[in-house]
């Protein structure tokens, strides 16, 4: 009854593994259409959401496929961003949380840790995919960050295996407040300075990512905050150069 409660145990954190290396898989997917959605307010330029979903289950379901069976057959078809995408990182990082669901893990945060270097190693091959290789023996914009990325994969492989083969310690509880709402203001801050202008979408960033902890303590933010969003009305416009519009459009308008 013990073992069948232990295996009962493993098979659920497997399957919390799966569940996040899979949504982990689709990552950059999702942080695109996130973006996209921008769009429909006017902020920031490019895809819609529509053409963003659209375009990446295309490649998932169908691009991706096409383009390694092709490859089978001898063929040269160049392949979108969106397929290399599934093909570099999406797919390889599926076939690990396949397997993650018949192995028995000995050390959760080796492994754990390993798949997550080797998804930021992924990523930074697909992103430097498009850039030139080597020519004989010279070297192009794109070998060197294919040589570290593709020694990072297997030094992140190795750390994986660790986990897998040696007793280790447990995946820890990991807070994402902090994580979360630094994201969310960078996110803000983007989406926002060609609209609400520096002042108001530096303080705004700053407070949002003050959220983050339980012990923000809000007038000491809201003060350090301000401070902040005052060196950078100076600092960017008037030290840098930079042509950043300091208020909100419509105050301007």
């Amino acid at each position: 009854m013990a073992d069948t409660m232990g295996h009962s145990a493993t098979a659920t954190r497997n399957t919390r593994l799966v569940v996040g290396f899979c949504l982990l898989a689709i990552a950059p997917q999702i942080f695109e259409f996130i973006w996209s959605i921008g769009t429909i307010f006017g902020w920031g330029a490019g895809r819609g959401p529509a053409t963003v979903v659209a375009s990446h289950v295309t490649a998932l379901l169908a691009g991706a496929p096409s383009a390694i069976f092709g490859s089978f057959g001898g063929g040269t078809k160049k392949v979108s961003s969106e397929v290399l995408l599934a093909l570099i990182y999406s797919y390889p990082l599926f076939v690990v949380a396949i397997l993650t669901l018949f192995m028995t893990i000995r050390s959760a945060q080796d492994y754990v840790g390993g798949v997550v270097l080797m998804a930021l190693a992924l990523f930074a091959l697909w992103a430097g995919s498009d850039l030139q290789g080597m020519h004989g023996f010279s070297f192009g914009a794109g070998t060197a960050p294919r040589m570290f990325g593709g020694l990072l994969v297997a030094l992140s492989a190795g750390i994986a295996l660790t986990g897998l083969m040696t007793e280790g310690a447990a995946l820890a509880h990991y807070s994402w407040r902090g994580p979360l709402f630094v994201m969310a203001a960078i996110l803000f801050f983007a989406l926002s300075i060609r609209s609400l202008g520096l002042v108001v979408t530096a303080f705004a960033s700053f407070m949002i990512a003050a959220t983050g902890s339980h012990e923000t303590r809000w007038l000491e933010a809201a003060i350090v905050g301000a401070c902040l969003t005052l060196g950078c009305a100076i600092l960017f416009p008037y030290v840098l150069g930079l042509p950043m519009p300091m208020f909100p459009r419509f105050l301007i308008q």
